[in-house]
């Protein structure tokens, strides 16, 4: 029952019923991880979707010259990353790294899109949370890139 309250945490699965939230339940396998244990590395196929539910994982891309950037470090329970595994045939976008041992859920990419087959509104109401998180991000991005940019040109112009 515990893997249960860890699936409420996650964004994704806000707004679930009960007896969906149960169907992706019974799919949850817990997994274990150790300090710089390299989870999954950008381009390979998503086999599945991680919920973070102790320890700590750093997500990353890496650049042509095999320079690793880091992108954020997810600490908080209920936190997920391999969400390109939502997706039918996306592979992961990032790479992921634990970087304080710990635990995550791990539901299975062919699993989950099973249910979401099965229950149209539960995959309406996943890729809904989805959008509104990865909406979210982009408008972090560009009002990140807005204040670099300002204080490259103020400082060019100077």
């Amino acid at each position: 029952m515990e893997f249960l309250m860890d699936l409420r945490l996650c964004y994704l699965f806000n707004g679930l019923a009960e007896e969906q939230l149960n169907r992706i339940f019974s799919t949850v396998r817990e997994v274990s991880m150790v300090k710089d244990e390299l989870l999954f590395t950008g381009g390979d196929q998503a086999l599945g979707l991680h919920v973070l539910k102790d320890g700590a994982v750093e997500l990353m891309m890496k650049t042509e010259n095999e320079l690793e950037i880091p992108i954020a470090i997810l600490r908080e329970p209920g936190e997920c990353f391999g969400t390109s595994a939502i997706m039918p045939d996306d592979p992961y976008s990032l790479s992921s790294r634990c970087v304080r041992d710990g635990n995550f859920l791990f539901i299975d990419r062919s699993l989950l899109h099973r249910i979401i087959s099965e229950d149209r509104d539960l995959g309406c109401i996943v890729m809904t949370n989805a959008a509104g998180f990865f909406l979210n991000r982009l408008n972090q991005a560009r009002q990140e890139l807005r204040i670099h940019f300002a204080t490259l040109f103020k400082s060019f112009y100077l």
